[in-house]
């Protein structure tokens, strides 16, 4: 867990600079109109999908007409966060995310070596396919959220994943080489996803729920570049040398 405090604290420490806080607002405020209109156009319509599927059938065939609702309305505000947050994720993974780590390898991490590809296809094609994993999840664990707690833990653990599958290698493909990054995989596989479970969890307190998706790609930067300096251990710096 030290590197992963490591990582939330440089995080936290790189919004003294304001062009920081332009990539952590611009997700957020894309999250907030993106819910807005969701609740204004589409709330109605989620609930009376909901209200034609167990268990809120079950509650209407009871006559438990206030509770089916209830549960209906509550569904469709998780949906619409979700959708939200997923959207604002997107954003920062495919356009925010490079900018991140253009600043942060010019002034941070400057003796790491890009070694990789800079692939933005590859990067976005790596966001995709975990947003629509992460949607199958979401959908069919549906009904194990009635167990009792797993309300609360599946979307806690799921966006953990997502948050791992997303940004760990976004945050290397630039500077790791394939083997660098199969290697840093592997070996951080616990610490990763305890990152990813740490914002997860961030990203159920109201307010700060809209900085996170950005608040995420910025500690990832962090600890998959730290993670790649250690690992190389200034490898790098020392071939340099011998060619000179």
């Amino acid at each position: 867990m030290a590197d992963v405090m490591l990582a939330l604290g440089r995080t936290f420490a790189n919004l003294r600079h304001g062009r920081v806080w332009l990539y952590v607002l611009t997700p957020a405020l894309f999250s907030l109109l993106l819910t807005v209109a969701l609740a204004f156009w589409a709330l109605g319509a989620i609930v009376q999908y909901l209200l034609g599927w167990p268990p809120m059938t079950w509650l209407l065939a009871w006559k438990l007409l206030w509770l089916a609702t209830l549960l209906a309305y509550l569904g469709g505000w998780l949906a619409i966060l979700a959708i939200a947050y997923l959207g604002a994720m997107l954003l920062t993974a495919v356009a925010i995310m490079p900018l991140m780590l253009k600043f942060l390898a010019a002034s941070e991490y400057r003796d790491v070596a890009p070694m990789g590809k800079d692939s933005f296809g590859a990067a976005v094609v790596n966001s995709v396919l975990a947003a629509l994993i992460f949607v199958i999840a979401w959908l069919l664990t549906l009904p194990l959220w009635l167990i009792p707690g797993f309300s609360l833990l599946l979307p806690i653990l799921l966006l953990a994943w997502l948050n791992r599958r997303t940004f760990a290698y976004d945050a290397l493909s630039m500077h790791a080489t394939a083997a660098e990054w199969t290697a840093l995989r592997q070996r951080h596989k616990t610490p990763l996803f305890m990152l990813g479970l740490t914002l997860a969890l961030l990203a159920h307190i109201p307010l700060i729920s809209l900085l996170v998706p950005a608040l995420a790609a910025l500690s990832f930067v962090h600890y998959g570049l730290e993670a790649l300096r250690r690992a190389r251990n200034g490898a790098i710096v020392s071939i340099e040398q011998a060619e000179t």
